[in-house]
């Protein structure tokens, strides 16, 4: 599956390691606000510069680590994709999985295999719903056989010489012309 919209390997690195980074200071400026606006003495304006000394202070890590994260998984994929001289959806799981693996190597290798298996089950899912996704969407882009168009069929109207004009107006009038009319 190519990915025309994406930049080539040496600069995807940097692209998803500056957009990993934005997403998680983002999110986690949202969640650190809520955490500190909580955890604040009471008063608004106590709870509202309780919630900005959080964002402040733990946002940029936490996007620090979503870019680090962003940053490992880009490199292994592009990697792989240099080593298996094609790009597919294995290349992502596997970067997951080893991802998950490296990142977590100084808790040992009980945590390294459970990240692993984590990692790789995540994007496993993550492009399987995107495969599932562009089979469906792909479905109203298919040319449609002509034989198979019901405006290509011809009238329904039957050609048969005994019907008389009155009927074949009634036909042509209504669709249930043959089910009974309650009034």
């Amino acid at each position: 599956m190519e990915e025309y919209s994406r930049e080539p390997c040496p600069w995807r690195i940097v692209d998803d390691c500056g957009g990993a980074f934005t997403m998680g200071a983002i999110g986690g400026g949202v969640f650190q606000a809520i955490k500190g606006f909580r955890n604040a003495p009471s008063g608004f304006s106590r709870r509202t510069t309780g919630a900005w000394s959080t964002v402040r202070s733990r946002a940029p890590v936490i996007g620090g680590n979503f870019a680090v994260w962003g940053g490992l998984f880009s490199t292994i994929d592009c990697s792989l994709i240099y080593l298996r001289k094609k790009e597919d959806p294995w290349n992502s799981i596997t970067s997951g999985a080893l991802t998950g693996a490296i990142l977590s190597v100084r808790n040992g290798t009980g945590a390294m295999i459970g990240s692993a298996i984590i990692g790789g089950v995540l994007l496993a899912l993550i492009e399987g719903m995107g495969i599932l996704f562009m089979r469906y969407t792909s479905e109203q882009f298919r040319p449609q056989n002509p034989l198979e168009d019901p405006t290509q069929l011809g009238s329904p109207i039957p050609s048969s010489s005994s019907s008389s004009p009155s009927s074949l107006s009634d036909q042509m009038a209504s669709p249930f012309a043959t089910q009974p009319q309650y009034q």
